[in-house]
């Protein structure tokens, strides 16, 4: 084994920092210290992301209505859709099978260029705990990349996508709603 015997994890890509959007960046020259916008202060802008499903069903138009963003279903986000992209699937064999596939794409370079892989959405397909074999499936895809988990929701079964997300996303919330930059 290379490394002297040693293990390795693993092979994963390496994000670096996403720049802020262009109004964004024009206006942090802009800022005047004295209107109250000094060192260390956070400016929260409405984040562009793009929900892809890495299979029929996913449940991208779901997660759209609820957290915003750009449903493209299982098409890539096109040149005028954010390229910022969150994969989604659901937590059955054949959705965890989906995610693994397109993982794959991102890690070979085959996914359109200029994307950037955000992080997984897995989305219960039944509620309750998952079995064994498919909760060992997601501990893999974590060993790779962020995971979001999205429980089942009962009322979104029936379509009533209003009220508040399930406060087990609330990480999800944060990623979606805002994306802070320090002035």
């Amino acid at each position: 084994m290379p490394n002297g015997g040693a293990r390795q994890g693993p092979e994963i890509w390496i994000r670096g920092p996403v720049s802020p959007p262009e109004d964004v960046q024009e206006s942090r020259g802009a800022r005047d210290p004295q209107e109250g916008y000094g060192p260390g202060h956070v400016h929260g802008t409405h984040r562009r992301f793009s929900w892809v499903a890495t299979h029929g069903g996913a449940g991208t138009s779901t997660l759209a209505a609820v957290y915003g963003g750009q449903d493209c279903g299982r098409d890539w986000p096109g040149p005028d859709d954010p390229s910022s992209v969150l994969l989604v699937a659901r937590t059955h064999a054949a959705g965890l099978d989906a995610v693994l596939r397109t993982l794959e794409v991102f890690r070979l370079g085959e996914a359109p260029v200029g994307l950037d892989l955000d992080s997984v959405v897995l989305v219960a397909d039944a509620p309750g705990r998952l079995p064994r074999p498919l909760a060992q499936r997601v501990a893999r895809i974590e060993s790779v990349i962020d995971v979001h988990r999205v429980p089942w929701v009962p009322a979104w079964r029936v379509g009533d996508l209003g009220g508040e997300p399930p406060r087990e996303t609330r990480a999800l919330i944060r990623l979606t709603e805002y994306s802070c930059t320090c002035m």
